[in-house]
């Protein structure tokens, strides 16, 4: 992957006294968008991981994955996406060489992170659907969480090359001095990393989970067992009802047979079945990958073979904003296909809201309370506050409210 935050050419032209209308209309275009849509995106993926942490029942290994694919997003989005507005602004790299090298290696780090979160929670929702005999004891929380470690140590000793690979550069610019985070030597001896990168974290990831959602589709929606729990209790109800009424012996032989699968069938229910709507978003989100993704990895691939790189600004603000998009856009597709994340989302809102009214409330009947005449009596002061707290704070302690009438008393 090409650097995000370096694109030299580019830089040149619209640096300082040489900017023309059009790369007037670039700037406001170029830090609107990234602004609107980082700022979509950091909101979004701080409640998802907020949520998943402070809901015991979404802790899921599903969930897990999606909270390393949130933290991976905040770092594309925030390490990508706002060094891109100060040098749309000035033209210029503002970071220093330590800046350089760190942002770079966020860069990398989040981009790739987010791909191997992808790759694990399809490898998960294929076991998970097409093995549940081995999900019980493969797709646990546990599991997950060490996956997770294991992905983010990886990819983190991978990105640590970038760290020699880059340098400050001062470039005289019509008398000015223009100050870029580029690479080290000729850009063709980077071309092998560039490709390793593109087959590791696109091209891998992609065709592994077309081969994998094939087979999931296959289970879901051509094998009959997999339907809705309730609904396949009461069928195997009805069942046994009908079978009762048509026959009155059992030899030992059936009613072994029947209790077998009986217990498979529970164990599937159990284990095995999903919403429907789980795997479409998970699906949804590698689609967004996939596509989201395409128009950078298309114009890096195309670059490596030509000459003189395509650096036309309009074209790679918009393969920028696409990559933006893509980490932006997960908590929207969880919001709008999770019925979990979607009640997650009103509960939090919901409490906010309650916790607002409420104190508000004891805020006015407090003041109340105080302009009310007292006919000088503290203890009249003190029954009134006693009264209230008790009606709007009712898990506060008693004590406090006698240590206030000490004090008081005392003044």
């Amino acid at each position: 992957m090409e650097n995000l935050s370096s694109h030299h050419e580019e830089q040149l032209n619209e640096s300082f006294g040489n900017r023309t209308e059009q790369s007037r209309e670039y700037q406001v275009a170029s830090v609107a968008l990234i602004l609107l849509v980082c700022g979509v995106g950091i909101v979004g993926n701080v409640l998802v991981v907020f949520v998943v942490l402070s809901t015991k029942h979404m802790r899921t290994p599903t969930n897990c994955y999606l909270v390393s694919l949130a933290v991976a997003d905040l770092v594309v989005l925030i390490a990508a996406g706002l060094p891109n507005i100060t040098n749309t602004i000035y033209g210029s790299w503002v970071y220093g060489y330590m800046g350089c090298l760190t942002i770079t290696y966020l860069q990398y780090l989040g981009v790739n992170v987010s791909s191997c979160s992808i790759t694990a929670f399809t490898i998960e929702r294929y076991i998970a659907i097409c093995h549940p005999m081995k999900a019980q004891f493969i797709c646990t929380t546990s599991r997950a969480k060490k996956i997770i470690l294991l992905v983010w140590t990886f990819t983190s000793l991978y990105c640590m090359m970038w760290l020699f690979l880059l340098d400050i550069k001062h470039t005289s610019y019509k008398g000015m001095t223009v100050v870029v985070c580029d690479y080290k030597v000729s850009r063709k001896f980077y071309l092998p990393i560039y490709f390793l990168d593109f087959f590791l974290f696109y091209i891998a990831p992609l065709v592994l989970a077309t081969v994998l959602y094939w087979m999931i589709s296959r289970i879901l929606f051509l094998n009959p067992i997999h339907t809705d729990p309730t609904e396949s209790n009461k069928h195997q109800r009805g069942g046994s009802i009908g079978h009762q009424q048509t026959s009155d012996t059992f030899t030992p032989n059936s009613t072994a047979t029947s209790r077998k699968q009986a217990s498979t069938n529970s164990y599937h229910l159990s284990f095995h079945w999903e919403p429907p709507w789980v795997t479409r978003m998970l699906a949804v989100v590698v689609i967004l990958f996939a596509l989201l993704w395409m128009p950078y990895r298309t114009l890096v691939v195309i670059n490596s073979f030509l000459s003189q790189p395509f650096t036309n600004p309009w074209i790679l603000l918009f393969c920028r904003v696409c990559i933006y998009l893509n980490s932006a856009v997960n908590p929207i597709i969880y919001n709008l296909m999770s019925q979990k994340f979607q009640a997650a989302f009103r509960k939090l809102y919901t409490c906010e809201a309650k916790m607002s009214e409420k104190q508000a409330s004891y805020d006015v009947a407090l003041n109340n309370s105080l302009k009310e005449p007292s006919n000088g009596s503290p203890d009249h002061f003190n029954t009134e506050l006693e009264d209230i707290t008790d009606q709007f704070l009712p898990y506060k302690n008693i004590s406090s409210v006698t240590s206030l009438k000490v004090v008081f008393s005392q003044a």
